[in-house]
């Protein structure tokens, strides 16, 4: 017997209750318990709250349990046994296909932990020896279930295959499939993370379940935002292909992303959920990026006319004279106007140079606090 495990059988995988298992690998949506073979599933005992809460399962919820206890009778009928695992023992699959945020509370993590704490692991994780490191175990699917056991201090319930490379990640992908919990641009990452391992495009469709143009679409956007701020920003489980497309135009500009880390690294930021970590740094960036136009207005009371208009602001010209903005004061408001032929592309110069005057601004008033 290998360090680390130790044997078990199908009884020990009995549900004891419906918990938030079934829903722990991603996002909510059911419940539900692997049945053992050879036994019939129980009906639960119907109420008027039982009753509302039956309406409210998806078909998604429906097809995962389903998946969950095929997953354990094929197990059982091919001789495969359950066993239990020291976390310690295992490491994660060798592709990423999950983005954490350090530091801000995941609340489906924390229900499942709940789940397991109270009811225990009722559906086993599937893992493979290390191709590499003798005791050691690799992750095929289960990897919240593993870190919900850790976090307890409690063994994994697993079940132990011999799996290529291959049938890795077609495990690890049909079950996120099946799940339906991976966010679209977690989905791009793990197929950008498969090609990056040398997997071709067939295998990379067949593991995430995709046609040829969805995959494309995937890889499109994933290599359009900088790996970086994906990782800033998290799953962002609202925010659909466009809208990081559109964030991947902004941030093609080097400007751009100097502008955007000042985002990333707020306070503001770092204690955002990850759908508005996205909308802090889209914003911030889209307004930024359109052009400002001359506004005029009448001239401020005790300030002096600016020459070239007659309405009252600072003119700001060049070695020439000739007038490209002007700096206007209103109701204790500073802002910048630029001529509405100004180019944009010295619009954006511009305004990382302030950006950048700032921070040594900063730097140096608190150097001399």
């Amino acid at each position: 017997m290998s360090p680390g495990l130790s044997s078990g059988t199908s009884a020990g995988m009995a549900p004891e209750r419906k918990s938030a298992e079934a829903a722990g690998e991603g996002r909510p949506g059911g419940s539900g318990a692997a049945t053992p073979e050879g036994a019939s599933p129980v009906p639960p005992a119907r109420s008027a709250s039982g009753a509302v809460k039956a309406m409210g399962l998806s078909l998604n919820a429906i097809t995962r349990e389903a998946e969950e206890a095929r997953v354990l009778r094929q197990a059982l009928s091919e001789g495969e046994r359950v066993v239990t695992v020291d976390p310690a023992r295992i490491e994660a699959s060798f592709v990423e296909d999950r983005l954490m945020i350090e530091g801000v509370a995941d609340p489906d993590f924390e229900t499942l932990v709940e789940s397991v704490r109270e009811s225990g692991q009722q559906v086993p994780v599937l893992l493979r020896p290390h191709p590499e490191k003798p005791g050691v175990y690799q992750t095929a699917y289960g990897h919240r279930r593993i870190r919900a056991a850790a976090r307890l201090g409690r063994p994994v319930k697993a079940i132990i295959r011999a799996l290529s490379d291959d049938e890795l990640v077609l495990a690890q992908g049909k079950e996120n499939a099946e799940r339906r919990n991976l966010s679209f641009i977690e989905r791009a990452l793990f197929a950008q993370n498969l090609a990056q391992r040398g997997f071709d495009r067939k295998m990379i469709g067949e593991a995430l379940a995709v046609q040829k143009s969805e995959l494309s679409r995937l890889m499109q956007v994933i290599e359009s935002v900088p790996n970086n701020f994906v990782r800033f920003i998290g799953p962002a489980p609202k925010v659909g292909r466009e809208r990081w497309m559109k964030l991947g135009e902004i941030l093609s500009k080097d400007a751009r992303q100097v502008q955007g880390i000042d985002v990333v690294y707020s306070d503001k930021f770092r204690a955002a959920d990850s759908d508005r970590r996205f909308q802090m740094l889209f914003s911030h960036l889209d307004a930024i990026g359109k052009p400002m136009k001359v506004k005029r207005s009448a001239a401020v009371p005790g300030q002096p006319a600016d020459p070239a208009s007659g309405k009252g602001a600072r003119p700001l010209a060049d070695a020439r004279g000739r007038v490209f903005a002007r700096l206007r004061v209103e109701a204790g408001a500073t802002r910048i106007e630029f001529a509405e032929d100004t180019p944009t592309a010295f619009i954006e110069a511009a305004t990382a140079l302030l950006v950048e005057a700032h921070q040594r601004f900063a730097q140096e008033e608190a150097g001399d606090s």
